[in-house]
Formats: C-alpha cells, sequence, structure tokens
C-alpha cells in the first residue's frame, strides 16, 4: 500500500494551469518535506489542487505534476510521461527520419518540471533543474531504458540550479568512468560530434537543427560569416551545403577545435578564428570585408531580471557590428537563447540596430526552437530561442 503523500497548504487563492506556484503562496508546513518530495496541494478553501515536487528552499516552491487525484505521481506515472514525449518526438514529428539527436523531454513543454534529456544516437544526457527531477531520478533513468535499450546516460545539474534547489549531485556516467565518450550524430546528413563534457549545454545544439537546415538552403556559392559559432553548426552545415566560403568567429577556444573536429568528419574546411567579435566585426566593418550570409548566435546573456535591459544593450551592439559587414541584399540571421528576453524585445532592439548601422532590415521570417521543444501557452518561460532571419537593404 502506498504512503499518503505530504499536503501542503496555499494561503492565497489560486486558480491557475501555470505549474509553478511560488514560495510566498505557500503555508509553511509544520512538517517540511524533504525537497523534491511529490505532495499533495490544498488550496485555501480546502479543495484538492494537485500534486507536484515540493521545495522549500527554492523560490519555486511547487511544481505541479498532476491535476486528477486518482493519479499517482510514481514510477509508472515517469514511464507514462516520457513514453508519451517519446511518442511526440517518433510517431508524430517523425524526426528519426531526419536526425538521431534530438530532445527527448523538455520540462514543462511535457509536463515534468525541471527534467531536460537530449539524445545523441546511443547517449543519452539528462540535466536536472529541480529538485524533485533530481530526487526520482532512477524512476527517469528506468523509464528512458525501458524506450532506449543498451542507451548510455550521462547526468549534471549546472551548478547555480544546485544552489537555487539546493541539492548536490556530481555528473554521473553510466559507463562507469569518468570520461564520457562523445557521441557522432547525424543530422539532414551532415555529422556532429556531441560531447557533454566538453561543450556547452548538454553536448550539442540540437534545438538550432531546423534553423541550420533553412538556411544552410540559402548559401550555395555565398560567402558565410559564422559569429560566435560555437561548435561550427551553421559553418559546417554552410561549408556542406556548398557555400564557396566559410568563416566561424568564436572566443573559446575549446569550443574552436571542436568545431574544426566536425568540419573534419564531413571533409569539409571552413575557416575558424579565435577572437571576440566585437574588435574582430569593427575591424572588418571598417576593411569593408563583406559577406552575402551573416550569422549572429551568441551565449545566454543573463538568468537576472534585473539585467534584462543590459543583455538588450548587448545584442544592440553586436547586432549593430554584425549587421555592418552584410552585403546589401545579403542575409542576416540573428538569434537569442535568453529566455527572459521577449520576442518583441528582441525584434525592437533588431530595429534599433538597423537603425543605428544605417541598414534596412527585411524580415523573411521569425522562428524559435525545434518542436521537440515544445512549450506550453501557459508557461511561456519554455520558450526561449528567438530566431530572426532578414534580408539587409543600404
Amino acid at each position: 500500500m502506498n504512503t499518503p503523500n505530504p499536503v501542503v497548504h496555499l494561503k492565497n487563492a489560486w486558480n491557475s494551469t501555470h505549474p509553478w506556484i511560488f514560495q510566498r503562496l505557500v503555508d509553511k508546513p509544520a512538517q517540511r518535506p524533504r525537497s523534491g518530495q511529490i505532495v499533495d496541494v490544498v488550496g485555501v478553501d480546502g479543495a484538492w489542487i494537485g500534486r507536484g515536487f515540493y521545495n522549500g528552499h527554492s523560490r519555486i516552491a511547487l511544481r505541479m505534476l498532476e491535476r486528477d487525484p486518482d493519479v499517482a505521481v510514481d514510477a509508472e506515472w515517469f514511464s507514462r510521461k516520457i513514453g508519451e514525449a517519446i511518442a511526440l518526438r517518433r510517431e508524430v514529428l517523425k524526426l528519426d527520419q531526419v536526425s538521431d539527436a534530438w530532445r527527448v523531454v523538455h520540462s514543462e513543454g511535457d509536463g515534468i518540471s525541471g527534467l531536460v534529456v537530449d539524445r545523441y544516437a546511443d547517449l543519452l544526457v539528462v540535466e536536472f533543474f529541480s529538485a524533485g527531477a533530481y530526487r526520482h531520478r532512477e524512476w527517469i533513468y528506468e523509464a528512458l531504458r525501458a524506450h532506449f535499450p543498451g542507451c548510455r546516460i550521462y547526468s549534471f545539474a549546472d551548478e547555480h540550479v544546485q544552489k537555487q534547489e539546493s541539492f548536490d549531485y556530481r555528473p554521473v556516467y553510466s559507463g562507469g568512468t569518468d570520461h564520457v565518450p562523445p557521441s557522432v550524430i547525424t543530422e539532414y546528413g551532415v555529422k556532429f560530434r556531441a560531447d557533454p563534457a566538453g561543450a556547452h549545454k548538454t553536448g550539442f545544439f540540437a534545438d538550432q537543427r531546423d534553423n541550420r537546415q533553412w538556411l544552410s538552403q540559402q548559401v550555395e556559392g555565398k560567402r558565410v560569416l559564422d559569429l560566435c559559432c560555437n561548435t561550427g553548426g551553421f559553418a559546417v552545415y554552410a561549408a556542406v551545403r556548398g557555400a564557396s566560403e566559410v568563416v566561424g568567429v568564436d572566443i573559446d577556444a575549446d569550443v574552436i577545435e571542436i568545431a574544426k573536429g566536425n568540419a573534419r568528419l564531413n571533409n569539409v574546411r571552413p575557416r575558424f578564428i579565435q577572437a571576440d567579435i566585437f574588435p574582430w566585426l569593427r575591424d572588418a566593418g571598417n576593411a569593408r570585408d563583406l559577406y552575402d550570409v551573416v550569422i549572429l548566435d551568441p551565449a545566454k546573456m543573463t538568468r537576472d531580471r534585473e539585467q534584462v535591459l543590459t543583455a538588450l544593450k548587448k545584442y544592440l551592439d553586436m547586432n549593430k557590428l554584425a549587421l555592418g559587414v552584410v552585403k546589401p541584399g545579403g542575409l542576416f540571421a540573428t538569434f537569442s537563447c535568453t529566455g527572459l528576453v521577449a520576442e518583441d524585445q528582441f525584434l525592437d532592439m533588431l530595429r534599433r540596430a538597423a537603425f543605428y548601422a544605417g541598414r534596412t532590415v527585411q524580415v523573411l521570417r521569425i522562428a524559435g526552437a525545434g518542436a521537440d521543444h515544445p512549450f506550453l501557452a501557459q508557461v511561456p518561460e519554455s520558450r526561449y530561442l528567438k530566431a530572426v532571419f532578414c534580408r539587409v537593404l543600404d
């Protein structure tokens, strides 16, 4: 017989389908549940609201998971939820036809708050963003192994998440060694090495798959510049798709080495430069060194709401400089993966950058992350990636 879940009471009225309930709305339990424990949530009027992860140490006290009082949140629940997420990718989106690298679980977008799982061929990378997902990791691994027999699993949590959610976790690899051998994945026929131990995020930016493919169809015979190129995603695609010249620039020497390895996997030779894009772009602009296609895909600027205006200023400065090296009539693809920056703010920044650069920007396409990164309409926080494809005119 299952032990009843601890009960947590709200002290304010709650009428929302958003899965997050903040600490200020929650009565402090007489006997505090453990961080990440599954609890039943009861409203100020005594009515049952749902089940979710509780964390008395986090700003987000409750992460709601289940609204049906007759459904237990147990190993079977996790297995079903993860199975539904995988079915979406395989049966609806048919991602196996285009790649063996895709997001398996996208946190709130797939109904498991604080859990991200990425697949890179036989390697599954599990990232915990909540104490609840971390606490129930064995159930998660069991469900993943059922759907990916023989898979390797690497799991971790960023230090800032561990601090916010109050848990300690060192990366764990199912292979039993400290070293995680990378996977070679294929995406629309282009190969990449996904290395969770040696690159940013979970080892590869699968969220840009469709944006890479779309843009790569516009580059044949063109001169292409990939700014903040990271491990060379856009640059390698462009070279494979027949660009006449490809230059990738990034400040991080380690990711430049990974990018060069990705180019070798595909027998192409983009030129990668380790440099700060700000002085590099000023020099290129002054020399009138112009490109037919320019990509600007910087890392996340901030996690702090108080720093959003500062982040927008950085976006403005780099977009203004990048627009200065696009040939008249050329293409400019600009991105933001800062979730706190809204799409309308990003577009307004682009408008101002074009004004200061003395260019006219004709927006052709606005996109985001691939469909394997779904977000719920009531949880816009899950929609983090903004992608704007433009034609640049004088």
